[in-house]
């Protein structure tokens, strides 16, 4: 069984744009693939869009075009046709979509150099992020809605740890990602993170949907230890081609 030719275009802007999750797709069934790529596709042309120019405005017209084609899902319109928005389309119900729009909406931070205004702030961009990210998976594979605590709590190590990892390319954009830039501050961030790391129990169909966050309780750790590998951006790699390779196998995270 392979990929629909509607979801291939969506498998290569995952396999450009975001390495790590292309693995972890790439190791799950081709049922879950089919509706993983499209998912995470979307993300990648989104969370770039603040990105691709200096123009606030333009940056600004680049997200609402996402949050447009959520809305027209949402409220079963026709959909524009896309490379991302036509497979997105039959795979996304009005409520994911719905979500998937805050998750756009949070990606204004990234198009101003604004700070954070506080912990609740950085925390609800992380939720708005990576926990509706992966919860949003997380359900379109099966998962149960009691699991959506864990699953968002994972999501935050998860999330934490890949927003750590970028702090050297904001700060040279002359943003402000910290609300704490010393390595107390650093390093009180990790364990705030650490602190919510869980292994949810989600039906096994789901479970691939919970693969992105692979060693990133090993990176948090390391973070604690060494905070000034984060501004060096020395971290050392999270998912690995053995943990994913352990974690499909056992179907245990490796953490």
């Amino acid at each position: 069984m392979s990929l629909p030719d509607a979801v291939i275009p969506c498998a290569q802007i995952v396999e450009k744009g975001d390495a790590d999750r292309f693995r972890t797709v790439m190791a799950a069934p081709v049922a879950a693939r089919a509706k993983l790529f499209p998912l995470y596709a979307m993300n990648i042309e989104a969370s770039r869009a603040p990105w691709v120019t200096k123009e606030a405005m333009i940056a600004e017209m680049r997200l609402q075009w996402w949050r447009d084609v959520l809305e027209e899902i949402a409220t079963a319109s026709d959909v524009r046709k896309h490379e991302v928005s036509t497979p997105l389309a039959t795979i996304l119900t009005p409520t994911q979509a719905q979500r998937l729009d805050e998750c756009i909406a949070a990606r204004r931070w990234d198009i101003y150099r604004d700070a954070f205004e506080d912990q609740a702030h950085f925390d609800a961009y992380i939720d708005q992020t990576a926990g509706h990210l992966m919860w949003t998976a997380c359900e379109m594979l099966g998962a149960d809605a009691q699991a959506e605590s864990s699953v968002r709590d994972l999501a935050f190590v998860a999330g934490t740890t890949a927003f750590l990892r970028a702090v050297p390319t904001l700060a040279a954009e002359g943003r402000i990602p910290l609300l704490d830039g010393t390595d107390a501050g650093v390093a009180a961030l990790a364990q705030r993170a650490l602190d919510r790391l869980t292994r949810p129990k989600v039906a096994k169909a789901a479970q691939p949907a919970l693969w992105p966050a692979i060693g990133a309780g090993k990176t948090l750790a390391q973070v604690i230890r060494d905070p000034g590998a984060v501004a060096e951006a020395r971290l050392d790699q999270g998912l690995t081609p053995f943990r994913l390779a352990r974690t499909a196998l056992t179907g245990r995270l490796a953490l």
